[in-house]
């Protein structure tokens, strides 16, 4: 009996260890940062005490998947791009669109949506049909987005800036801008509700991919997000999140 009891013992050891610790490696900690001001992606509920979002939400589910204790934070836009660039912040998750100048700065995840920036007018306007058509038109963006760069490329257009994309379309909705460019995911969120009067025109104007920012010290967070992500996608995490937040417009 002796000769099974060390191995038997040893066995229930590891069985315990390897629950603990999960498939994916032990638990390991992230603080990850957010901009709760672009719904339907990261906003805070009324009480200003909850984040919520479609971002929130993956980012919980990625978590759950790869053994992650996430912390959030919230802080303005910029301020999460350079805490991320600095590794102030583990990672961050705000529908933060790759391109080449971000990549210099941080590491990035596999792409996890696909945007296309688009046009918003209010119902009934006749003029603006599509990018020509906003030449000599006052366009609400928020600063510092892929929407703000493509209206900064055409001439004669009268590009208005805004801390958060719920300004600009609040401005949009009382009269007092021609027209918004924005994600179209958020376009649809804003245009899905009846009281806002607001349609989307023309054809996109361009496409980019959100990934989640990983300070560039922490490959090993990059792997488990990244396995995480892809196990989302594999098990309909992400289409269940696509159709809550996104097609049916929830803010």
């Amino acid at each position: 009996m002796k000769q099974w009891t060390r191995p038997w013992a040893m066995w229930l050891v590891m069985s315990f260890f390897l629950a603990a610790c999960g498939a994916s490696g032990p638990r390991i900690k992230a603080l990850v940062g957010t901009s709760a001001s672009f719904p339907p992606f990261e906003s805070v509920t009324q009480d200003r005490r909850t984040l919520i979002g479609f971002d929130i939400d993956l980012m919980k589910a990625i978590a759950a998947k790869s053994n992650l204790e996430v912390e959030f934070i919230n802080v303005g836009y910029e301020p999460l791009l350079a805490g991320i660039a600095d590794c102030t912040y583990d990672a961050g998750i705000a529908a933060i669109p790759v391109d080449d100048n971000l990549k210099s700065r941080m590491s990035f995840s596999d792409p996890y949506f696909t945007v296309g920036q688009v046009i918003v007018v209010k119902n009934g306007n006749p003029t603006i049909t599509g990018r020509d058509t906003l030449v000599g038109q006052v366009v609400g963006v928020q600063a510092n987005t892929p929407g703000a760069a493509e209206v900064a490329k055409i001439p004669g257009a009268r590009a208005q800036t805004f801390p958060t994309i719920d300004q600009a379309f609040n401005e949009l909705i009382n009269g007092l801008l021609d027209a918004v460019v924005a994600d179209n995911a958020v376009a649809l969120s804003y245009t899905s509700i009846a009281a806002t009067n607001l349609k989307i025109v023309g054809d996109p104007l361009a496409a980019s991919n959100y990934a989640i920012g990983v300070c560039g010290q922490r490959a090993e967070l990059l792997q488990r997000i990244n396995a995480g992500l892809a196990a989302v996608r594999a098990d309909g995490t992400m289409r269940r999140l696509t159709q809550l937040w996104i097609t049916n417009g929830k803010r």
